[in-house]
């Protein structure tokens, strides 16, 4: 110690053993998350783990290790670690909450793709969707497939209204059929599906 005060000034001290410090955490760290990784890939080598599994598992690790080295070097730079602990924490639940919030937006993308992918139904056909089989639901031709909601036009009895039904219900309730404009049922292929 007074070897270094020798060689740098007093007031250059402190920052000197805080760099080496944290310098010392970031090669810790390193080291680290390079022996896991090895132990990783030997223990893939010798099990017959899917790369599917060790993939994720290795990435996770790497981040959990310098994520933990970065709150180590905050907390020698003066940041508390409960103050650390509220914004993760704050930012976690709000995540959480715009996540909830756009769930039924990301679930009808999903339900499009799908409906275009799979083909339950095309525009021209007749469908109904059916809350409980003793009270009929929504029934239409349908004239629009887009991204968040399937159009129908209701029957012209019913008095023929467009409806805007989003793709999710398409996956959550039975759906009866009908190809084309004949209104009939197809042979040979099931007309209800329950998802």
């Amino acid at each position: 110690m007074e070897s270094l005060r020798q060689i740098l000034p007093v007031e250059l001290i402190g920052p000197f053993w805080m760099g080496l410090q944290i310098l010392l955490i970031l090669v810790v760290a390193f080291v680290l998350q390079r022996v896991v990784a090895r132990s990783l890939h030997s223990l893939s080598e010798r099990y017959p783990l899917p790369p599917q599994l060790m993939m994720p598992l290795r990435g996770g690790l790497r981040w959990l290790i310098m994520g933990s080295a970065l709150l180590f070097v905050l907390e020698r730079l003066g940041v508390s670690a409960t103050v650390l602990w509220t914004a993760l924490s704050g930012f976690v639940a709000v995540a959480a909450v715009a996540f909830f919030a756009i769930w039924s937006v990301l679930s009808n993308l999903l339900c499009a793709v799908l409906i275009f992918t799979v083909g339950p139904f095309r525009i021209g056909d007749v469908v109904e969707l059916v809350d409980t089989t003793d009270k009929p639901g929504i029934k239409g031709r349908v004239i629009a497939i887009n991204l968040l909601f399937t159009t129908l036009v209701e029957m012209p009895e019913t008095g023929g209204a467009l409806v805007q039904v989003p793709n999710s219900q398409f996956f959550q309730k039975s759906v009866r059929r009908w190809r084309g404009s004949d209104g009939l049922p197809v042979v040979g292929e099931s007309t209800s599906s329950d998802n």
